[in-house]
């Protein structure tokens, strides 16, 4: 299948984005939280068709280009779409002390048991960038026990290294992006702090000019980590996407700016369940094709294909 040509998620965002009718919905937590879940399509406990559930990217939401994009190919396929929002995203604000992160496999664990659950023919799931990187973690965490939960699994623009990807957004081009991150995730975690006094380093945070300063001062120790470091090495999904028996389709550019292309799993090593596709371009869950603006439809096509062929 060829791949995308245009280079950066910026012309994604100019593209026309679909129209999604969604239907919320506030799950509680395990630890007395709420989560927002955004469902499109037919529904539960109406017909046995497919549920596509899309885990979104770092402070992504339903709204964004790829999420309204997918779920209108899961739509015109007739099946129902879910997108549902990590801790804090999607316009509800998170309660307990805690946020969201890039390995938060027990939070996916529990979502997905209750997306199961409620769904009324089988589950396949879509993680796009951090949400993908936290789906192929579970995914190789369960190993053949992940297939009593999904039927199948896409994961697009995985950052397989967070390291690599932390040093690589703190440089160049990159902090564009990186302060395109902070102006929301930053007075995230001040309302997380006015509503839990002492949580972390308000001085630290507010100094934090890069996503490994804000990990290292919040994301690491609000979740059990030691620093950024040990974040980075224990949240990364590169080293499970080998114990992935689910069948899997690992869609990647090789010009992604998050991400050095040397960290790109090397597909003759990977399991007969997992597919991989390099694109040259598509940047960073971008993939536009076609003459400017550009559309968004090659991936949604291509996650539909997979899924039909399963």
């Amino acid at each position: 299948m060829p791949g995308p040509h245009l280079q950066t998620i910026y012309p994604a965002l100019l593209a026309p984005r679909p129209r999604i009718a969604y239907q919320r919905d506030l799950w509680p937590t395990p630890d007395g939280d709420e989560i927002a879940v955004d469902t499109c399509g037919l529904g539960t406990g109406l017909q046995p068709a497919p549920t596509v559930v899309l885990l979104h990217g770092l402070e992504g939401d339903s709204s964004g280009h790829y999420a309204r994009s997918i779920m209108a190919a899961v739509l015109a396929r007739g099946w129902c779409g879910r997108v549902i929002h990590w801790r804090g995203c999607g316009g509800v604000s998170s309660r307990a002390p805690r946020a969201y992160h890039s390995g938060d496999s027990i939070e996916l664990d529990w979502m997905l048991e209750r997306a199961v659950r409620e769904a009324a023919g089988p589950v396949l799931v879509v993680g796009i960038s951090l949400g993908g990187n936290v789906l192929v973690k579970w995914l190789g965490e369960q190993g053949s026990q992940a297939l009593a939960r999904v039927r199948a699994a896409v994961a697009v623009s995985v950052p397989f290294s967070l390291a690599a990807g932390a040093a690589t957004l703190a440089r160049g081009f990159g902090r564009i992006y990186t302060r395109h991150f902070l102006a929301t995730m930053r007075p995230k975690a001040l309302g997380l702090l006015a509503r839990h006094p002492g949580l972390f380093d308000r001085q630290r945070l507010l100094l934090a000019d890069s996503l490994y300063a804000f990990d290292d001062c919040f994301t690491a120790p609000l979740h059990g980590f030691k620093g950024a470091d040990d974040y980075y090495a224990r949240a990364s999904s590169g080293p499970l996407v080998g114990h992935i028996r689910v069948p899997t389709w690992l869609v990647s550019a090789r010009n992604d700016p998050f991400l050095p292309a040397c960290h790109l799993p090397d597909p003759r090593r990977l399991p007969a369940d997992v597919r991989v596709l390099q694109t040259d371009q598509g940047g960073h869950a971008g993939f536009c094709h076609g003459a400017f603006p550009g559309r968004l439809d090659w991936l949604p096509a291509g996650i539909i294909r997979f899924f039909d062929s399963i």
